[in-house]
């Protein structure tokens, strides 16, 4: 399915006639929310790729870095689409002008830039687990979910094969960049945890076949991710997980400001366009 598709298809709304589109036993606003969760969580992580165009260390770099944000971008747009089809929102008014307490975006999303070890590092956490997570998603029953999850599978895919590169470059190479991207690690794993956490309304729409358990995706996650570390010559952390909260209301302390920056244009002119 092409993004124009996937687009249109978020646009016009669930699909009518057919068992894989939402039905009268699951609650649109549980879809919506969910599709939220998941749109925010791509918007967000876009914005701070974004704030990488002529900053990475090298002009390749830069070019693959923006075509990652770019990629994210396309992601949110159709799931943000879709909630608001479901809701009677625009996926403007969904991205423009809501708050920091209406995201609902993990926290790891809303580190901030860093430097690009850091960037590398949860680029290969959030890789990981979106591979995970969009690989099962694309056998939704709900249509619209499953085709956005087939298309963004595949990008994935490279984000993190682009990440394990680095990864392994950068854990292997010098003293320095073994410490950099050591300490980019040690920082974000703490919020690691929150991406697996699931909750009523997820069982809810798991339960369904529409959304997929969190927590099933720990064990799969871990089996990416530490093979990568151990030939990085890199160490898991054993730190305690931290609070999190973003897919409840209780947005990260960083999410204001990269708000602020992203929605100002659109608050100014409300409506305007170009």
């Amino acid at each position: 399915m092409t993004e124009q598709a996937v687009t249109q298809q978020a646009a016009n709304g669930p699909a009518t006639g057919t068992t894989s589109s939402p039905s009268s036993a699951v609650d649109r606003r549980d879809i919506a929310e969910y599709a939220l969760r998941l749109g925010d969580d791509a918007l967000v992580l876009a914005q701070r790729m974004g704030e990488w165009v002529s900053h990475a260390p090298e002009l390749e770099e830069d070019v693959a870095l923006t075509n990652i944000g770019l990629d994210l971008l396309g992601q949110a747009r159709a799931l943000l689409g879709y909630a608001g089809s479901l809701t009677g929102r625009t996926e403007d008014e969904l991205a423009y002008f809501r708050s920091d307490l209406e995201f609902r975006c993990a926290h790891l999303m809303c580190l901030p830039r860093g430097d690009f070890a850091a960037t590398i590092g949860r680029m290969l956490v959030v890789a990981a687990y979106q591979w995970e997570l969009y690989e099962r998603l694309s056998e939704s029953a709900d249509e619209t979910l499953a085709g956005i999850a087939k298309k963004a599978v595949k990008e994935v895919a490279y984000h993190l094969e682009h990440a394990r590169m680095w990864t392994l470059r950068l854990g292997d190479g010098t003293d320095e960049s073994h410490r950099r991207i050591q300490v980019a690690i040690d920082d974000l794993w703490p919020l690691v945890d929150e991406l697996f956490r699931t909750d009523d309304l997820e069982q809810r729409l798991a339960t369904a076949g529409i959304a997929v358990d969190s927590s099933a995706l720990r064990g799969p996650f871990d089996a990416v991710i530490d093979p990568i570390l151990a030939e990085a010559t890199l160490t898991r952390p054993d730190v305690p997980a931290a609070a999190g909260g973003g897919r409840h209301g209780r947005p990260s302390e960083h999410l204001g400001h990269l708000l602020a920056e992203m929605q100002v244009l659109a608050r100014q002119f409300p409506g305007a366009s170009w």
